[in-house]
């Protein structure tokens, strides 16, 4: 499998762990009796701090799949993953970065890192965009 392959599927493993442990964490509310079924918002904007910082890197995650994931799935589908493979460990990197950044607080610090390990992300798509367009 190649690194644009192999950080493809690690991005979608990540998003899916994520929604693994929010939907854990959710079964273990209901079967207590803490919460019922039928009261969970989109957004856990009913839940702990937690429970809301990992709705919103899990949406994070499934927000910037497609733009990202596509790129990668671009450069197989067209033989040019030599212009992804070598930052693709690196983006998957800075995602994973990202949200257990986004998991572990909200203060300033937090926030100031979270935008710089998005920023990466950012980077590294607009430049395998703009590679995949010349080539």
């Amino acid at each position: 499998m190649s690194p644009t392959l192999a950080a493809f599927t690690g991005f979608v493993s990540w998003a899916l762990c994520l929604l693994v442990l929010m939907e854990a964490i959710r079964t273990k509310l209901v079967a207590t009796k803490a919460v019922p079924a039928n009261g969970f918002t989109p957004d856990n904007s009913n839940l702990s701090p937690f429970m809301q910082r990992l709705a919103r890197a899990h949406a994070n995650c499934v927000e910037s799949l497609p733009i990202f994931g596509s790129l990668m799935v671009i450069a197989v589908v067209a033989g040019k993953s030599a212009i992804t493979d070598p930052l693709a460990y690196y983006f998957l990197a800075a995602r994973v970065l990202q949200s257990l950044i986004h998991l572990s607080s909200v203060s300033a610090m937090a926030v100031t890192l979270r935008f710089a390990s998005f920023a990466v992300q950012m980077g590294i798509g607009v430049y395998w965009a703009a590679r995949l367009l010349l080539a």
